[in-house]
């Protein structure tokens, strides 16, 4: 049993853990923040006291001391209901967690829209109010990596920033070769009518996708005249569907920058009673979970999200543990292609 104070309900403080290890006050409290400057037997001795009295340090106190918060921000420029409904937000978020909670460091979710939300965190982050920043699913008019350098604020970003991408570190995959492989999985199949989805023009991921499309369809030397912008949502994608096909209707083959985008354009095909494969083939872009339920089984490009997010944080970290300036950091993963029926 832990003993306590007996004259007293209050909580056992830093002078009754020195007194109990033989320390001075200041030692014990080095030996509780990081155990610089501090010998092996006297941690020791406060580590048992710490267990003994039941001590749990002041956190307040402890970030002055160590000017750590404990926190990391997961920072999302994205309205609400996006996040929450889109599979990728779930495999980052939990990829980030995992990768926290084994440093015993707590994820503080931030999400903003442009205008006052996008101040307002601005302004936390300025305050240092976390040790930290993971930034996903970020836009051009954002400009978060030169804010976030401009801080000194140790930061990772999942996908390539719009600007400031020599000042960050980053980590991404090839979006233009995950195109090209989605593409070419139609040209091969012996499509000659192929148009795209695009996911929003204000985002890297979206224009490196819809590049590997037009480099695949160059090398075929077919048209690339048939594009439709969406927005990486379901809806998005049944709505860039219903006008790409009322303006080329001869389309045999469809590749869409999302998976989530796909399943509104195979509700679209459904609905206009084009089958899938044999009267258009189409490929998504994602393989988190979707593209399996969907009729028929939907062929993809692997975005392999967990362990670009669980990367970024390992990036994140070595910076937040770094004694001084650490140079920005990228690391691209190599796309697959992931056949099933539907192409």
């Amino acid at each position: 049993m832990k003993s306590t104070p007996e004259t007293s309900d209050a909580l056992p403080t830093l002078d009754e853990v020195a007194r109990l290890a033989g320390v001075s006050r200041a030692t014990a409290s080095r030996a509780i923040n990081g155990g610089n400057r501090v010998s092996a037997a006297a941690k020791a001795k406060v580590d048992h006291a710490v267990a003994e009295l039941g001590y749990t340090p002041n956190q307040a106190a402890r970030s002055l001391v160590t000017r750590r918060t404990g926190s990391v921000a997961v920072v999302v420029p994205e309205p609400d209901e996006r996040v929450f409904a889109d599979p990728f937000f779930a495999s980052t978020l939990s990829a980030v967690n995992r990768e926290l909670a084994d440093r015993d460091l707590q994820l503080v979710l931030l999400l903003a829209q442009p205008g006052e939300q996008e101040e307002r965190m601005l302004r936390y982050l300025r305050n240092r109010h976390i040790d930290g920043a993971i930034v996903v699913s970020h836009h051009r008019a954002d400009n978060l990596a030169d804010h976030l350098a401009a801080l000194g604020l140790p930061c990772a970003f999942v996908g390539r920033p719009w600007t400031g991408a020599d000042r960050v570190s980053f980590v991404d995959t090839d979006n233009v070769e995950g195109g090209r492989l989605a593409t070419e999985a139609l040209v091969d199949r012996g499509c000659t009518a192929i148009g795209t989805i695009t996911g929003p023009t204000d985002m890297t991921a979206s224009l490196d996708r819809l590049a590997g499309w037009r480099s695949a369809m160059g090398a075929a030397g077919l048209e690339q005249d048939a594009i439709e912008q969406g927005d990486f949502t379901e809806v998005g994608g049944e709505r860039a569907a219903s006008a790409l096909l009322s303006r080329h209707p001869e389309l045999d083959g469809l590749f869409v920058a999302s998976d989530l985008m796909a399943l509104g354009a195979l509700r679209v095909l459904a609905e206009t009673g084009r089958r899938v494969p044999e009267d258009i083939a189409v490929v998504g872009y994602d393989d988190l979970g979707a593209a399996e339920r969907t009729t028929p089984p939907l062929t993809t490009v692997s975005h392999p999200v967990s362990e670009m997010a669980s990367r970024a944080t390992k990036l994140l970290i070595e910076q937040m543990d770094a004694t001084g300036t650490s140079l920005p950091m990228r690391l691209i993963f190599t796309p697959s292609l992931v056949r099933r029926d539907s192409a």
